[in-house]
């Protein structure tokens, strides 16, 4: 079977449409141009490329934590979007419950856009999204781990890694971070995110310097702990990024059907209750 008629889940995505949902001042950056990509959009690569669901992924671009345009997007999809959000630090139980009943799935960290201190002291929001099963997706960059370690080791909560957590790759395989993305791999309550390459490798696609640290995750955190994500709409993305050759470049990654089968769908289907009757 061809990759673009198997099942996919779209498990890293973002929607702007400062149109409908005003992108808020206060936010540095506004996506543009190109990197608009609404709803209606979205749903047009489903048809293009055969894909079933996405978890959408709130953005600290254009909206931070206004997630009006998430949930919007969530209720108009027919069960095929569940989303992450991004929120503030002290967010209410309350305000989790609400999101949760929408279709939020979990809260977004991204080290990269707000630092690393502004993440140390979040040990009460852990345990609120351990109370409600919510995920904690966790974005940083190389060694950027490190200081998060005694707070994502001394919780329980299910988390979600993104982008193969950016390796420095002149750094090799044993760089201290990578090694430590590793660690919280071997926990089994952690899901890594085969995506991104764009935002770490030095090549073009298939970003062929970025494999071996691809298959050492595999290796640690297990193929049913894998899931894919293209990072549509590409923000800030180095060189033309088309979704067609990011499928073929998991084709390759993954030349068996039926390990190609789990990380393109089968895990994210179950990891995230996509088809149940509450989507």
């Amino acid at each position: 079977m061809n990759i673009f008629d198997e099942p996919k889940i779209d498990c890293h995505n973002h929607i702007f449409d400062p149109v409908q949902f005003p992108y808020k001042d206060s936010v540095a950056y506004h996506p543009k141009g190109h990197e608009i990509s609404t709803a209606k959009q979205l749903l047009q690569l489903f048809e293009a490329y055969g894909l079933s669901y996405a978890l959408v992924v709130g953005p600290n671009s254009g909206y931070a934590t206004d997630n009006r345009c998430l949930l919007d997007s969530i209720a108009r999809s027919d069960g095929k979007f569940k989303g992450i959000a991004v929120v503030e630090n002290d967010v209410e139980l309350s305000e989790l419950q609400r999101l949760k009943k929408a279709g939020i799935v979990g809260v977004a960290f991204n080290t990269s856009a707000m630092g690393t201190n502004y993440y140390l002291n979040t040990r009460e929001l852990l345990g609120k999204l351990e109370k409600l099963d919510m995920f904690l997706q966790v974005q940083f960059e190389g060694d950027e781990v490190l200081p998060l370690m005694p707070l994502l080791e001394g919780s329980s909560v299910r988390l979600l890694i993104d982008h193969c957590g950016k390796p420095i790759l002149k750094n090799g395989i044993e760089q201290a971070g990578f090694q430590s993305l590793l660690k919280l791999g071997r926990t089994g309550r952690a899901t890594i995110k085969l995506s991104g390459y764009e935002k770490f490798s030095n090549e073009s696609v298939p970003y062929c310097d970025a494999w071996p640290y691809v298959y050492k995750l595999v290796e640690d955190f297990g193929l049913d702990n894998c899931i894919w994500g293209s990072d549509w709409p590409f923000l800030r993305a180095p060189e033309r990024i088309d979704y067609g050759t990011l499928l073929k470049t998991v084709e390759k990654l993954f030349p068996n059907a039926n390990d190609r089968r789990k990380v393109l769908y089968d895990n994210a289907f179950k990891l995230f209750g996509f088809g149940s009757a509450n989507s």
